[in-house]
């Protein structure tokens, strides 16, 4: 393969995979990996331990300077830490679920993640989000736009909860797939879009392994016209 790297931008909906496809990719490729979904849940997390109002922006915006939110790549994930505290396992809770996307869309959470992921970001790196490709690296040698249908969405995330505490029906997250797609493609700042030289992955007949190699193949392909 060839040894030159590139900035990799992966967005798509809630659910299509882009964090656990975009982890295997940077391993295959020992790229860094940075999960900005993370970053946004450690957010929620901290306002929730805070017992601010989510609804509440400024209270949200004016918590943000405190949180000192950093990441630490690891061999299969990123760690998420605030204020020095390993809050990793903290933030995949139901509850960061139902309200992330809202303070997703606060204008000064916002800036201020993207402003940590840009001086994180270089070649050799693999960001997923909501806007990755249109705000965070609009310069992506190779942009990515991952989907799949609410259906195909929904059974995974189901398949993911069974036997778990955050466990519920397909019916209650197909609602949830829904509704988040919604908020996250009307929200004003920063809206979910797939950007017009993204490459459209839709990976509702592919499986897991499938689309790494699909994705693989584009990194490959990216690379060769560099």
């Amino acid at each position: 393969m060839n040894t030159k790297k590139i900035a990799i931008a992966i967005d798509g909906p809630a659910g299509a995979g882009k964090s656990s496809i975009s982890k295997v990719v940077a391993n295959e490729l020992g790229y860094l990996y940075i999960d900005t979904g993370s970053m946004y849940r450690g957010v929620t997390w901290a306002v929730l331990d805070s017992q601010i109002d989510v609804k509440d922006q400024v209270a949200v915006e004016a918590l943000l300077p405190s949180l000192n939110l950093t990441l630490e790549p690891t061999a299969t994930a990123c760690k998420v830490y605030i204020k020095g505290k390993d809050v990793t396992s903290l933030i995949r809770q139901q509850q960061i679920n139902d309200n992330v996307s809202t303070i997703a869309s606060y204008k000064g959470v916002r800036q201020y993640l993207v402003e940590r992921q840009q001086e994180m970001a270089a070649v050799g790196v693999i960001l997923d989000g909501r806007d990755i490709g249109s705000v965070v690296l609009p310069n992506a040698e190779l942009k990515i736009y991952l989907t799949a249908s609410v259906d195909a969405r929904a059974k995974r995330r189901w398949l993911e909860v069974q036997g778990t505490s955050n466990e519920q029906t397909l019916d209650e997250i197909k609602k949830n797939v829904v509704s988040r797609d919604e908020m996250d493609k009307n929200r004003e700042e920063s809206p979910l879009v797939c950007v017009e030289d993204a490459v459209v992955v839709d990976s509702s007949n592919m499986n897991f392994d499938e689309t790494v190699a699909y994705i693989l193949n584009l990194v490959q392909e990216t690379i060769n016209h560099e």
